[in-house]
């Protein structure tokens, strides 16, 4: 007879032709909007393209993710949809430079942080320095 001692904190498994099959839900799926909201240590820049709220580590993450997510050839629609963003007509590769200069900057990222904050996105000007 073949025992095997479980620790207190076992996992629930079950065994399907042969194949042990994990019951404990992964900690992270890409899928699950929770999981790709959540700030890690260290992820202090959000994309704040239109309800994507990715959390990043620095200014440039958040522009390649931009860039290629919401900008791609496939998928970028036509204008900027960043919060507070006016929405007019763009190229994509204008759309591009516009990314870079107007929303990925460190500065403008972590001020529209603040303006998210505060649920003032779109209701302030933005103070030219």
């Amino acid at each position: 007879l073949f025992l095997q001692s479980t620790p207190a904190t076992s996992i629930p498994t079950v065994h399907v032709q042969g194949q042990q099959i994990n019951l404990q839900p992964p900690s992270y799926t890409a899928a699950s909007q929770h999981a790709e909201q959540m700030k890690k240590p260290g992820q202090n820049f959000m994309c704040l393209w239109q309800s994507c709220k990715k959390w990043f580590q620095t200014p440039s993450q958040v522009f390649y993710h931009a860039a290629t997510e919401h900008g791609g050839k496939d998928v970028y629609p036509g204008q900027c949809l960043w919060e507070g963003c006016e929405p007019f007509q763009r190229q994509r590769f204008s759309f591009i430079t516009h990314l870079q200069d107007k929303h990925c900057s460190r500065d403008a990222l972590l001020a529209g942080l603040k303006q998210d904050e505060h649920g003032q996105v779109g209701n302030q000007k933005p103070s030219n320095k």
